[in-house]
């Protein structure tokens, strides 16, 4: 296994070739040998619509205000994961160290709460948090949970599980018969939650997804082989639909038969490269996936009925790479290895206007997560005020204020 070795910031900004070499070391040595780099980027994704709209076709874009509220200092190495839980932020990163924000603490105060709750030897891919429960995805093929304690300041949460568990790899030994694989064999890429939080699912770098119990941390299911490449993205629909997103230029949908293993319903084949990172509309309706051919492909259903779903078009803007993306209320939040994140909304028909381009990491954006700032009141129902949190190669979090109005 080779671990990403730290860059100094100013050898992050120095050279975005430098960060693309880097993160491809990322991967393991049973995938050395093909191309295994997010920040490559690809061209445009030109045999798709555009729904992307300039500004100047939207008069009203002037009145959208974003500022950088706050940059979180603290993360000596690249920050790989976001997750929100209430009132605090938790961070993820490639020395295997996960941070705990305190959203409650002023803006103006830097986000001055927070403090290292675990440390492992190995990269923090993806974070997910269910109760009292913080699971974590890691680059040692392996994932960990947590019991959460934020009452008692600066004290590291303990790891009350490592997946799969002692009783889990023990079961070979002695039942043969409908074994479950229960090993990842490469990176554990990324994370997701059923809506009951019963289930806890996995995606890996060695092609496959698994589901876990969260109530015993048994593994359930393994689908081997879900993929001719890795697997970097996987989310869940409410109605139990499942996306996984491949470099193999690739989106599948699965979906739990009744007392049956998951199937595959459907392959979305658009992208002409590796498909970096999905989001789901939040009631499930429409798809987005951000690849290397710097295009966010949006996905609908045919009808309300439908299961199936078809191409409507492309947000286009991004100069390099789509490295994540992140959806709140009506909005669409877009990181890229060109270190910007960008605001897309839904506007007339299918089209969409980008309200807005954060610019301020010196590094690729590598994930994000975004939230309504309930702080704000408007009594007068004229707008909505978001808050979007950015991680970076650059080794910084950064918070962002935008205020978008309801007329558009």
């Amino acid at each position: 296994m080779v671990l990403l070795p730290f860059l100094s910031k100013k050898e992050l900004s120095d050279s975005d070739q430098s960060n693309s070499k880097h993160l491809s070391s990322d991967s393991s040595s049973s995938l050395s040998s093909r191309s295994f780099s997010s920040l490559y980027s690809q061209p445009s994704l030109l045999s798709v619509l555009s729904l992307s709209i300039s500004s100047s076709q939207f008069e009203h874009l002037s009145n959208t205000y974003h500022h950088c509220a706050a940059t979180l200092t603290g993360h000596s190495s690249y920050i790989f994961c976001l997750s929100l839980a209430g009132n605090y932020l938790y961070s993820g990163s490639s020395n295997g160290e996960i941070f705990v924000w305190d959203r409650n603490s002023s803006i103006q105060d830097n986000y001055s709460t927070q403090n290292i709750v675990s440390q492992s030897c190995s990269a923090v891919k993806s974070i997910v948090i269910l109760g009292d429960k913080l699971f974590s995805a890691h680059q040692d093929h392996r994932i960990r949970v947590w019991k959460i304690d934020n009452g008692t300041p600066n004290k590291k949460y303990k790891c009350i599980a490592t997946l799969p568990t002692i009783n889990d790899r023990c079961t070979k030994l002695f039942w043969t018969r409908n074994y479950v694989q229960v090993h990842h064999v490469d990176t554990v890429s990324a994370l997701a939650l059923s809506k009951d939080g019963s289930l806890l699912y996995s995606a890996s770098w060695d092609r496959s997804f698994k589901v876990w119990r969260t109530s015993d941390f048994k593994c359930i299911e393994s689908v081997w082989n879900a993929h001719d490449d890795a697997i970097n993205s996987i989310v869940l629909s409410n109605n139990g639909h499942v996306y996984t997103g491949s470099a193999d230029k690739k989106i599948k949908v699965w979906k739990k038969q009744e007392d049956k293993n998951h199937t595959l319903l459907a392959t979305l084949e658009k992208h002409k490269s590796a498909v970096n990172a999905l989001a789901l509309s939040e009631d499930g309706s429409i798809l987005y996936s951000g690849a290397c051919d710097r295009s966010i492909v949006v996905w609908e259903k045919e009808s309300s009925s439908a299961s199936q779903m078809v191409v409507s078009g492309a947000l286009r803007g991004h100069k390099k790479s789509i490295l994540c993306l992140a959806v709140v209320s009506d909005l669409v939040c877009s990181g890229s290895a060109d270190k910007t994140v960008r605001i897309w909304k839904r506007g007339f028909g299918k089209s969409y206007s980008c309200l807005a381009v954060f610019e301020g990491h010196s590094g690729p954006v590598k994930c994000l997560t975004a939230a309504l700032d309930t702080s704000v009141k408007d009594d007068s129902g004229s707008g909505n005020s978001y808050l979007v949190y950015s991680g970076s190669l650059d080794c910084y979090v950064k918070v962002w204020k935008l205020w978008v109005p309801n007329y558009l």
